[in-house]
């Protein structure tokens, strides 16, 4: 059977996949539009598997709050190079994919993915050619309507913030506070033990080493303990804004308290392989000088 440009066109337009991957699966089922998209779905996650092993370390974050301040959701969605994030069909998955995690009733990202995004995804890899995986994802709630946030202008930094009452200006403040300065918790009393324990052991080494008494290792290493406390507290912090003023204090001032905040970086805490050109070109050469 003849494959006509309109055939083609009409597969592109209900697959999303290149020309000649959909002129090639019309050929090869004679023609037929339903058995052509059935093949183009088989090879197209088959496309995707051997993608999967790369590394996604760009993309952009999603993020979605209520006009109310009562509940919000923020994603990171991965892919493997800034070109790629600014393709517009991963754009419009990464807001998808926020949109479906703020009108989930569990909150997980999990469900979502499990409910029809994943097979977006493995069509969206095929299509643009990278690798791309949705690497997180969290859902707040506030009774009292009191979440802000703030999302960097590059969409690779944000922050969700939740007070104890809405004060739309102060919440967004903070947020940007959070975006900027990265706390690891709202008050010292929130550090994990084993966190609190690592460091009191990287003071305790270095204080060990300067020779003094134990009676003044011991206060060195209390000092630095309350020191690191500050620095990672989010009340603690000098304001980006004002570093006179601290956050802790603003929220006292305006009557309401920071209960949590959430920070999402793109590709925060993954390993990029540093890929030697040059090395690379060389051993391609190489290669090709021994098949000579």
């Amino acid at each position: 059977m003849a494959i006509t440009a309109s055939m083609v066109k009409e597969l592109r337009e209900r697959t999303g996949l290149g020309m000649m991957d959909c002129k090639r699966a019309l050929e090869e089922t004679d023609g037929d539009l339903e058995k052509a998209i059935e093949e183009l779905r088989k090879t197209s996650a088959l496309k995707a598997a051997k993608k999967a092993g790369r590394t996604t370390a760009d993309g952009l974050l999603g993020l979605k709050v209520a006009e109310d301040g009562s509940r919000a959701a923020i994603v990171e969605v991965n892919i493997e190079t800034d070109f790629a994030a600014k393709n517009e069909k991963f754009i419009a998955f990464v807001e998808k994919t926020v949109a479906q995690l703020f009108e989930s009733s569990d909150g997980a990202i999990q469900s979502v993915m499990a409910a029809g995004l994943d097979a977006e995804r493995e069509t969206l890899v095929q299509e643009i050619g990278e690798n791309i995986s949705v690497r997180r994802g969290t859902v707040l709630d506030s009774s009292s309507g009191g979440i802000s946030s703030y999302l960097h202008g590059d969409n690779r930094k944000a922050s969700l913030v939740v007070l104890s009452g809405q004060n739309a200006a102060l919440g967004r403040d903070i947020a940007m506070h959070v975006t900027a300065i990265s706390p690891l918790v709202v008050r010292g009393d929130d550090v994990p033990a084993d966190v609190l324990a690592k460091e009191r052991e990287i003071y305790t080494t270095q204080a060990n080493d300067s020779g003094k008494p134990p009676e003044i290792v011991e206060k060195m290493v209390e000092g630095r303990i309350r020191k690191y406390l500050a620095e990672v507290s989010l009340l603690d912090q000098p304001f980006v804004k004002d570093p006179n003023e601290k956050v802790g204090g603003l929220a006292k001032a305006a009557g309401v308290e920071v209960e949590q905040f959430v920070r999402f970086e793109v590709g925060e805490g993954i390993e990029v392989e540093e890929e030697d050109f040059a090395a690379e070109v060389a051993a391609q050469l190489q290669t090709s000088g021994d098949n000579n």
